[in-house]
């Protein structure tokens, strides 16, 4: 098997890994688990069957696993991961606290739009964009309200 097949096989099976620990979905751990291992038992090069545009037939890699396929031959990493093995810091982590929060939006505020502190984010609710998020919809004055008091807390 090709370094390229171990690489990915063991950053799935990382993935897997962190997932489980971050109490994912289980189906989405298995799915990484799954990915593994085909990618760890292919009879030739991944990058074989993504020049052939057969990715998906690679048991247990769908349109989601084959882009992070793709990513990964194309730079050499998957930003999925390095976010996941990275952890988010103290003051960050507590947003998760605020209505309508959960750990995969404050992971996506943090690093995909690179919202750090409370400021950024009460700046954020107020230009009302914290509204396209799913399930915080109608919910920025009851936001903004609750970042205000933890700030004030903070100070």
């Amino acid at each position: 098997m090709s370094n390229v097949n171990q690489d990915l096989a063991a950053l799935f099976a990382s993935m897997a890994g962190l997932l489980a620990s971050k109490a994912e979905n289980p189906y989405k751990v298995k799915a990484y688990q799954r990915a593994a291992d085909s990618i760890r038992n292919l009879p030739e090069e991944v990058h074989a069957y993504a020049e052939r545009g057969e990715l998906r037939t690679i048991p247990g890699i769908g349109k989601e696993l084959e882009i992070k396929i793709q990513e990964f031959l194309s730079t050499g990493r998957i930003r999925v991961y390095d976010e996941l093995k990275t952890p988010l810091p103290d003051t960050v982590r507590e947003w998760v606290t605020l209505p309508g929060f959960s750990e995969p939006i404050v992971h996506d505020l943090f690093f995909r739009l690179g919202m750090t502190t409370w400021e950024d984010l009460e700046a954020l609710a107020q230009s009302h964009l914290l509204q396209t998020l799913p399930g915080l919809g109608g919910r920025s004055e009851e936001i903004l309200e609750a970042i205000r008091t933890r700030r004030s807390v903070c100070q």
